[in-house]
């Protein structure tokens, strides 16, 4: 009798770990997420920054693309999958819910030549006032509040500026907002 009940003791025991262990990534994401489903567009400080950028940069010869901005959750999650579930090469280590762009609170950009071309040359001087564009605008976006992926040394994202008004992402997606 005592073996018996032992053992369906252990079985019990064995489904319950079996069911969490299915049911945790799932309800994990579901925490990662829940804010950041809630959010549809760039915060309006943000976007403000970003026509100042545009507007400053425009100033000093340069003309930038804004490449990417507000970014669902969903399509996060496709940008992590790619280099490790489907092809390409791997360009963030954030899965939806875990980047700043999921909040309306980044953007990425990218230099337009005088032939209209987009370009991610950190080396390209259109202006010919002997500096990188690309530092140039790095510049002129951190005056305006923004920081740069590119100071990151873990795994820099040179395209990349956003304002995190002070949270950290495990803050955001416990659902504070940004003022």
């Amino acid at each position: 009798m005592v073996k018996r009940r032992n053992f369906i003791l252990i079985a019990g025991i064995i489904i319950l770990l079996v069911y969490l262990i299915q049911e945790l990534p799932d309800r994990l994401k579901h925490d990662r997420v829940k804010y950041a489903n809630q959010v549809k567009e760039l915060h309006p400080v943000i976007a403000q920054k970003k026509e100042e950028l545009a507007k400053k940069v425009k100033k000093k010869g340069i003309a930038i693309l804004i490449t990417d901005d507000f970014r669902s959750a969903a399509h996060q999650d496709e940008l992590y999958n790619q280099g490790r579930t489907s092809g390409g090469k791997v360009v963030t280590n954030a899965r939806g819910g875990e980047s700043y762009h999921n909040y309306g609170l980044a953007i990425d950009f990218a230099l337009r030549t005088k032939s209209g071309d987009v370009v991610w040359d950190m080396d390209y001087d259109g202006n010919k006032n002997g500096r990188s564009d690309w530092m140039e605008v790095v510049d002129i976006a951190k005056e305006l509040g923004f920081e740069w992926g590119g100071d990151w040394p873990d795994f820099p994202d040179y395209p990349h500026l956003q304002m995190s008004f002070g949270l950290t992402i495990s803050d955001l997606q416990r659902g504070e907002k940004p003022a």
